[in-house]
């Protein structure tokens, strides 16, 4: 697995937790970088998706929503909320990456974390936001 792929999941893993139980995400970051003994970009990378996903937050599932019809965000499962909008983050926010690599990354997420029917919405929710956010 790469350095961002492990990134993505110990952002993935905070967020979710943070979500449950709002504390300091600083906290919540070191001690999964501790726990989970990442290297120092690993973790460099992983608070930059945690602290822009949570800044950006309603941005995010602004776009979320409008891309996703058929699912509001309160009933999208919370993995595949918190996966969306760690690559609506990487997609439409940080632009530090290619489109396909967030998306391609996402639906792995999907798939490892939640199951083969996620990454498949994952890929079209993120697919909408995509093309939305492309120049013209």
């Amino acid at each position: 697995m790469g350095r961002r792929h492990q990134a993505r999941e110990l952002a993935l893993k905070v967020l979710f937790e943070l979500e449950s139980d709002p504390k300091d995400p600083g906290q919540a970051l070191h001690y999964r970088f501790a726990e989970e003994a990442v290297d120092p970009e690993v973790a460099r990378f992983a608070e930059e998706l945690v602290l822009g996903v949570m800044e950006h937050g309603s941005e995010l599932d602004d776009m979320i929503a409008s891309a996703s019809k058929n699912w509001p965000l309160d009933q999208m499962a919370k993995v595949d909320r918190i996966i969306l909008r760690i690559a609506a983050y990487e997609i439409a926010v940080s632009r530090n990456v290619p489109v396909r690599a967030a998306i391609n990354e996402s639906i792995e997420l999907a798939r490892t974390f939640s199951g083969e029917e996620a990454a498949r919405f994952v890929n079209g929710v993120l697919g909408k936001i995509a093309a939305a956010g492309s120049p013209s």
